[in-house]
């Protein structure tokens, strides 16, 4: 045994011919030809790993490139990684020595860096990618995706993410759309391959990761393969940066898919910034009313929810024209409304209209916009299953869909008709000046209140004064209708101030919307049936009211901001849009004898001029809702 190592211990420290000798020792008894093939062997071997490995050729060193090379810090791979890591290494070395072979398995096919892959834009199918080669360069580096935006558009995720609904905010809530920043990190991304299972995507086949909320920052060389996204929330800076942005933009998201036709969000959220910007700097009531033949916004006769009185098509108008105008503001475009867009900014939130029938009448024309948008019909339904809106003190319009009401609450003068007991025992109609209507404390939560009243301060009763109007126990014998009409709205002015929280609620005041009788009252004969076209020269409008200036004198002095919509120099131009004679179909027999003797020039046929408010609504919520958005950004920087 001791002669046996001392033979075959190496001399003078040894040689790399000894040290082989040592390692392949079982050869020592084999001819000397065999013994000289092996170390040849052994030597080209080595020489051929020494070239593989520091050649400078990426290409030609594909396996040896990822070895040599330090990787970035990650968590510990899963056993799934690892061997999906080695079967690509192998792939590799075998494609290196058979470039025309190729793989039968389903893993090598999906590592292929021949195959097309799906853009993670959501905006739009995704397009078919032209085949990459090996030596196209990959970017430095690529922006971090969150999970749901690495799946395929064509399919939706299985665990999407939404906002949630918040009570006591006003910013709204909607299905997220990929940023702009999403759409520029994906250009340009070379080698990508789609999975086959939702666009799931790779590059080089060298790294992946399973069940996580984010997904690492790419490197050159590196990837990772998003699998199924977990419901735990965010854990890291990306994932917070990246939940702020979305929340942020939730405004106009889908609005900016619908405009921008799915084709570049950053173009559409861009426009959506114009067309916001350009609302906020123009005066939207100053304009005239112009043809337009793709209106009205909703067929006529198509809405059964549209109350007799309004319903101008049904009641036998003849004309058409009044349909086909739309307001035009000088400085600028009023957005065409857009029932689902518009039902976007509603979700999860109560729009209610306070005030007499011609808000009524604008209340009616939103629902039949908002419905006709709505493909399932029965999902729109009033809450106690009315369907004629004149008899009841409130109604609601639920969007089952969109989890959202868009209410009615009757109140003309928006304090309280009372009665008081006169010396002999009867019953005297007044109005309380100083009290609130019974019914706000329904409606003061609401997000967004649209208030308005006038017509019924024209009425005998009012217009006289004469032992009506009421504060405390004490009844004015004679009061002047316009200070009766100052201490009503300074009445309503103090309770917003101290009811209306506007961090949470919008309000809105719509102003007085103009009459057009001719030759007498609403009472006395006054008549618009013959009138076909709007007011075209400013000289015929009526002056500004005296009630509406009244009206913005306490608007300053209330704590609360009121959004004035100033309807009434708009609405003006409009004679021709009034029910006059066809406000029914079954008259009585003294109707029918003095058919010209009762008329209504006051309300609106619908379609009609009602539609043209709630565009300037519209308008005016995209404003309203972007400034708080800002501000909301500003407060979280």
């Amino acid at each position: 045994m001791a002669g046996g190592v001392t033979k075959y211990a190496p001399i003078n420290g040894g040689t790399l011919i000894s040290d082989f000798k040592s390692h392949f020792s079982i050869l020592r008894p084999r001819p000397k030809r065999t013994v000289t093939l092996a170390y040849a062997f052994v030597s080209l071997f080595i020489a051929f790993t020494l070239f593989l490995a520091f050649t400078p050729s990426n290409s030609s060193s594909p396996w040896f490139t990822n070895v040599f090379t330090l990787p970035s810090p990650t968590p510990s791979p899963s056993p799934t990684s690892t061997s999906t890591s080695y079967r690509s290494q192998f792939s590799s070395i075998f494609n290196y020595f058979f470039p025309n072979s190729s793989s039968s398995s389903s893993t090598d096919n999906a590592g292929s860096q021949d195959a097309a892959f799906s853009s993670p834009n959501l905006n739009e199918e995704p397009p078919s990618v032209q085949t990459q080669t090996k030596t196209e360069a990959l970017p430095h580096k690529v922006k971090a995706l969150q999970p749901d935006h690495a799946a395929d558009s064509s399919s939706p995720p299985k665990s999407p993410v939404s906002t949630p609904v918040n009570k006591n905010s006003n910013s709204i809530t909607n299905t997220p759309t990929p940023s702009p920043e999403l759409n520029r990190g994906s250009i340009g991304v070379k080698n990508q391959t789609s999975d086959g299972k939702g666009g799931v995507l790779k590059i080089n086949q060298t790294r992946s990761q399973a069940h996580r909320d984010q997904v690492e920052v790419l490197k050159a060389n590196q990837s990772t393969i998003g699998a199924t996204k977990s419901n735990k929330p965010p854990n890291s800076n990306v994932d917070k940066a990246i939940t702020e942005k979305r929340a942020g933009s939730n405004l106009t998201s889908s609005l900016m898919k619908k405009q921008g036709n799915g084709t570049n969000s950053g173009a559409a959220k861009k426009g959506m910034d114009d067309l916001v910007k350009t609302l906020m700097n123009c005066d939207v009531f100053d304009g005239n009313w112009v043809k337009d033949d793709s209106y009205p916004l909703y067929k006529p006769g198509s809405c059964s929810l549209i109350d007799e009185q309004f319903n101008c098509f049904l009641n036998g108008r003849p004309d058409s024209g009044f349909h086909k105008l739309k307001w035009k503001p000088k400085g600028c475009t009023l957005p065409r409304l857009n029932g689902s867009q518009m039902l976007e900014l509603l979700r999860g939130k109560r729009l209610v209209f306070v005030g007499d029938s011609l808000n009524r009448n604008m209340w009616e024309s939103l629902i039949c916009i908002l419905r006709n948008s709505v493909k399932d019909k029965k999902k729109v339904y009033e809450e106690f299953g009315r369907h004629h809106f004149r008899s009841e003190a409130s109604y609601s319009f639920v969007f089952e869909d969109y989890k959202c009401t868009v209410e009615f609450f009757v109140t003309p003068f928006l304090v309280q008709e009372w009665e008081v007991t006169g010396k002999n025992g009867t019953k005297k109609e007044t109005l309380r000046l100083d009290l609130i209507s019974r019914s706000a404390d329904k409606y003061k939560n609401a997000d967004i209140i649209v208030f308005n009243t006038g017509h019924w301060w024209t009425h005998e009763k009012t217009s006289l004064g004469k032992d009506y109007y009421q504060e405390g126990s004490h009844v004015y014998s004679d009061l002047n209708v316009l200070e009766a009409f100052r201490k009503a709205i300074t009445t309503w002015g103090r309770w917003v101030d101290a009811n209306v929280n506007p961090k949470k609620s919008l309000v809105f005041f719509r102003g007085y919307s103009a009459s057009h009788f001719s030759g007498g009252q609403w009472n006395s004969g006054g008549q618009c049936d013959h009138e076909t076209e709007p007011i075209k020269n400013d000289t015929y409008l009526t002056p500004y009211p005296d009630k509406m200036i009244v009206l913005e004198k306490v608007f300053r002095g209330m704590k609360t901001r009121v959004n004035y919509l100033n309807v009434t120099r708009m609405t003006d131009y409009r004679k021709d849009g009034h029910p006059s004679i066809y406000r029914k179909q079954q008259m009585s027999e003294e109707e029918r004898r003095s058919p010209l003797k009762f008329q209504d020039c006051s309300h609106w046929c619908l379609p009609g001029v009602p539609d043209a408010w709630n565009e300037v609504l519209y308008a005016e919520l995209l404003v309203k809702l972007y400034q708080q958005q800002q501000q909301r950004q500003e407060q979280n920087r």
